[in-house]
């Protein structure tokens, strides 16, 4: 993970004084929200004592300002009680779009990079969610994927060889799976069964995301189908909790 950049107070454009008749806790708050954007993504914060002592504020009254922004996504605490900005979320929005039609869809630069790539077995579990006979071949794809450069998520996904005869001859690193699938057998992702779970990483995955094990992160696990109900892929990936967000949207059916 890059290494975050300090903002000097020089640097800041913070008033001198907060304004009388005004509320100072929501001077404050709306001060450090607006440094924050200026700022940009996983900068350094002045401390607390330094905006306790400029704003002449009691530091209760800072670290309840802050403790909200972090709560709104604006701030987030590391390092004991370092202060940074908020890293930007790359939300993904729509379970059936690949990771990369998506991330380009919204102006990032998005990179991939093959950590297993291999045609194995099926155990029964994998078996059941693809339907196909315990020890069918299936194409097991893991694959550490890159937002601006820094890691985002470990996909893991699996698919029938039967059913995609040769996928494990394409170079994944470049092509977009869901993409591929479409233009070479003429496969759909039509609907998605997904479970999503909050997780703390194991050392392993914490390690291929530059984060500490202590950090937060999402298991998605998806049974993805074609037009016709067929299975396409069954994966289960985890996602950083800090640079990924779930929208989902509910409608409720006409009563009968």
């Amino acid at each position: 993970m890059p290494r975050p950049k300090h903002v000097a107070a020089s640097d800041l454009r913070l008033p001198d004084a907060l304004q009388p008749g005004r509320p100072k806790g929501d001077q404050l708050r709306e001060i450090l929200e607006s440094v924050a954007t200026e700022a940009g993504p996983g900068r350094l914060m002045p401390s607390e004592r330094f905006l306790a002592e400029h704003f002449q504020v009691a530091r209760g009254t800072v670290r309840q300002e802050i403790n909200r922004l972090v709560a709104d996504g604006v701030l987030y605490r590391q390092h004991g009680t370092a202060t940074f900005t908020a890293e930007r979320q790359a939300a993904h929005i729509d379970m059936l779009t690949s990771f990369t039609e998506d991330m380009q869809a919204r102006g990032v630069v998005p990179k991939t990079k093959v950590l297993h790539a291999e045609v194995e077995s099926a155990g029964p579990r994998i078996a059941g969610r693809l339907n196909v006979p315990p020890g069918a071949r299936v194409f097991r794809l893991e694959r550490l994927r890159y937002v601006d450069d820094e890691p985002f998520a470990v996909e893991r996904t699996n698919l029938s060889v039967d059913r995609f005869p040769d996928i494990e001859l394409f170079d994944w690193e470049t092509q977009s799976l869901h993409r591929t699938i479409e233009e070479r057998w003429g496969v759909r992702p039509e609907w998605n069964d997904t479970a999503i779970s909050a997780v703390l990483p194991n050392s392993h995955d914490a390690a291929l995301l530059g984060i500490e094990a202590t950090q937060p992160c999402l298991i998605i696990e998806g049974t993805l189908h074609d037009q016709n109900g067929g299975v396409i892929e069954a994966g289960r990936s985890l996602y950083r909790a800090d640079r990924y967000t779930v929208f989902t949207q509910a409608r409720r059916s006409p009563a009968t």
